[in-house]
C-alpha cells in the first residue's frame, strides 16, 4: 500500500520537473488552462487518463467518476457535478474534443450488471443505472454469451450510452452540429493493455494501431 511519503516524493519530482528544468510549459498555464479536450473517465486507479496518455500539464480536462457515466441533462433542483463541469469545459474553455473512456474490469458496471447493490450504498446503484440501457441491449443481444462477454459489452455500450446522453445538452448538441465539438467512445482493456476506440461508421469498437 502507498504511503503518504510516497505522494511527498512524487511531488517532490514533480517540482524539479516542471521548475528545475524547463518552466515555460508550467509558466504559460498560471494564469490559464489551454486544455481543448475533455476527457471523462472511471475514478479506477488503473485508469488514469493522464497516465495512458502520457500528457503535459495542460492538455486535459478531466472527469473522473465511477463507470465513467454521463447522466441525461435534466433541469431539477439537485447539485449537478458532472453537468457543470460539461457547461464549464464548452461554454468557457471552448474544449473542442470530448471523450469518453472506459474500461474492462470496470467496478461499477459490475454492479450494475449482477443487480448487487453495496452495503448501505445510499448512490451507487442510483448512480450506475444511467447504464441501464446498456445492459439491457446486451441481455437482448448477447443472452447465449458467455457472462465474461456479456460484461465487456456492457462496458462499451455503457461508453454509447453517455455519449447519447451527452447529445441531450443543447451547447453540446450545437457544438457537434455545428462541427465546433467532436465526441469520442474509447476503451481501455487493462489485461490486453489496448486501447480501443469507437468507429461511429463502421458501428464497432477498433483497436488503435500503437505500432
Amino acid at each position: 500500500m502507498a504511503s503518504e511519503d510516497k505522494f511527498l516524493d512524487g511531488f517532490k519530482r514533480f517540482k524539479e520537473d516542471y521548475f528545475g528544468n524547463d518552466v515555460k510549459l508550467y509558466n504559460r498555464m498560471i494564469n490559464n488552462q489551454p486544455a481543448k479536450t475533455m476527457m471523462i473517465a472511471c475514478c479506477d486507479s488503473r485508469v488514469d487518463p493522464a497516465i495512458l496518455t502520457d500528457c503535459d500539464l495542460g492538455d486535459l480536462f478531466t472527469i473522473r467518476n465511477l463507470a465513467n457515466l454521463v447522466p441525461l441533462c435534466e433541469r431539477a433542483g439537485h447539485l449537478q457535478g458532472i453537468s457543470a463541469a460539461l457547461e464549464f469545459a464548452v461554454n468557457e474553455l471552448k474544449v473542442e474534443n470530448i471523450i469518453i473512456m472506459g474500461h474492462s474490469d470496470c467496478g461499477g458496471i459490475k454492479v450494475l450488471w449482477n443487480n448487487y447493490g453495496m452495503v448501505q450504498s445510499r448512490y451507487i446503484d442510483d448512480w450506475v443505472s444511467i447504464a441501464q440501457p446498456a445492459k439491457e441491449r446486451v441481455q437482448k443481444n448477447f443472452s447465449s454469451s458467455s457472462s465474461r462477454i456479456q460484461i465487456k459489452e456492457c462496458e462499451q455500450q455503457a461508453i454509447l450510452v453517455s455519449l447519447n446522453n451527452l447529445l441531450t445538452f443543447p451547447y453540446i448538441k450545437k457544438g457537434v452540429e455545428n462541427g465546433l465539438l467532436h465526441l469520442h467512445g474509447w476503451y481501455f482493456d487493462i489485461a490486453e493493455v489496448e486501447l480501443l476506440s469507437y468507429n461511429f461508421s463502421a458501428v464497432k469498437f477498433e483497436t488503435i494501431d500503437s505500432g
